[in-house]
């Protein structure tokens, strides 16, 4: 029986795909659930698998074309016996060339964020073990093969006096005395990143407020619980990013135009604290969110909030994990930064950055004192946002952060 295989339900937000990678080929028996293409949005890589056993009689979309939502990208038959994958074919006991053999036919087992990351670093796949469904080569097992040659050349570095780094960037081959350079596509959401930079920028009467916050309270408090606060919490750790989430969600309450967003000519108001958290990838810059944070304890934003990053690494977050918020929190100073401009996440109007902590002398009562401070940015739509509230919003938030009792006690 021929069944049309189509691409995902995409949600409003994503307009279409592009067909990333075909696992299967025509005639090629398939398993039922096994994974036949990876379609690439401008958010997530969607993974499409086969509805039942048999075989792939023809391919409508390949490689590198765009796909809209449930459209037909191939044809199916169930029930009908087709060739062997060539890995299977290869599978026989022989000695050490066979062996050589099997392994090289993993290359073309490797998931999307495996195959690009590979192919950054310029790693030849069949040396990579994989450990995914039918030896798939999945991004961990990329990561696992770079940290164990980055292990293998620190050792000779420190063993040996002539010096061995691997390659940032994939080999370029050039004359001596040439100026290398290498042309690569822009993934999808990398251009979808760019694309809605621009828009932001074009679009919006964008202005940034600073001011800075004393961190010694958060730090004294969080070093004086954070033992028995994981222990409470089954091993959740206490961080800064769940009391600035906190003391966003209190501040926004009481500045509404900042938890709004502009549609056409009419201005929502949205009842809700949905705050996006800006996690940077391999692919990208990517904005899960934080659904009703106002209603969350810190234990549940910092597990949730690990949740996303371990999610991000792995390129399992969903449309949904990312799809709204009506505020975001974007945290340069995990890079060392000590101060930025955010841009805004339209159709947000607000947009809050968060910076390194750095020891620097301030005057405390008439004296010099060392503090721990960060410089905290806020980026908003003046078309909503007047210079005033936006002013009052982050002074709220660093009143909240140096005195965090205000956080419990609503004041």
């Amino acid at each position: 029986m021929a069944i049309e295989i189509k691409a995902p339900t995409f949600p409003e937000s994503v307009a279409d795909g592009v067909v990333a990678t075909w696992h299967k080929k025509p005639g090629e028996s398939v398993a039922r659930d096994e994974l036949l293409v990876d379609i690439e949005t401008d958010k997530v890589v969607l993974e499409v698998v086969a509805p039942a056993a048999g075989v792939i009689e023809k391919v409508l979309k390949g490689e590198g074309e765009t796909v809209l939502s449930e459209e037909v990208i191939a044809v199916f038959k169930e029930g009908a016996a087709g060739t062997a994958a060539p890995a299977a074919a290869e599978e026989k006991p022989q000695a050490a060339p066979a062996a050589t053999e099997a392994k090289a036919g993993q290359e073309a087992i490797l998931s999307p964020s495996a195959r690009k990351m590979a192919e950054e670093n310029n790693l030849n796949p069949s040396d990579i073990q994989g450990t995914g469904k039918g030896g798939r080569v999945t991004k961990e097992d990329v990561i696992n093969h770079l940290s164990s040659n980055t292990t293998s050349v620190t050792a000779e570095v420190k063993s040996s006096a002539q010096p061995a780094a691997a390659p940032t960037m994939p080999a370029i081959d050039s004359p001596a005395g040439a100026r290398p350079e290498k042309r690569v596509p822009m993934t999808r959401l990398r251009a979808s990143i760019a694309r809605r930079l621009l828009d932001a920028q074009h679009n919006s009467a964008m202005l940034t407020t600073f001011n800075e916050v004393n961190m010694k309270p958060i730090m004294d408090l969080r070093k004086q619980y954070k033992d028995l606060f994981e222990k409470r919490h089954n091993g959740v750790k206490l961080g800064f990013m769940s009391f600035f989430v906190k003391a966003a969600c209190e501040a926004l309450k009481r500045f509404p135009a900042v938890n709004a967003s502009i549609d056409g000519n009419d201005i929502v108001y949205h009842g809700y604290q949905d705050v996006g958290v800006a996690v940077s990838t391999e692919r990208g810059l990517v904005v899960p969110i934080l659904r009703d944070a106002d209603q969350m304890g810190l234990a549940e934003i910092e597990s949730t909030i690990g949740d996303f990053g371990k999610k991000a690494r792995d390129g399992k977050l969903s449309i949904e994990d990312m799809t709204g918020g009506t505020f975001t929190i974007s945290n340069g100073g995990v890079f060392g930064s000590l101060m930025s401009t955010p841009i805004l996440n339209p159709p947000q109007t607000a947009i809050m950055g968060m910076h390194k902590i750095q020891e620097r002398p301030m005057a405390v009562n008439g004296q010099v004192v060392i503090l721990p401070m960060m410089y905290l940015a806020l980026s908003y739509d003046h078309r909503m946002i007047d210079g005033k509230e936006a002013v009052q919003f982050l002074v709220t938030i660093k009143d909240l952060l140096e005195d965090p009792a205000r956080i419990l006690l609503d004041i």
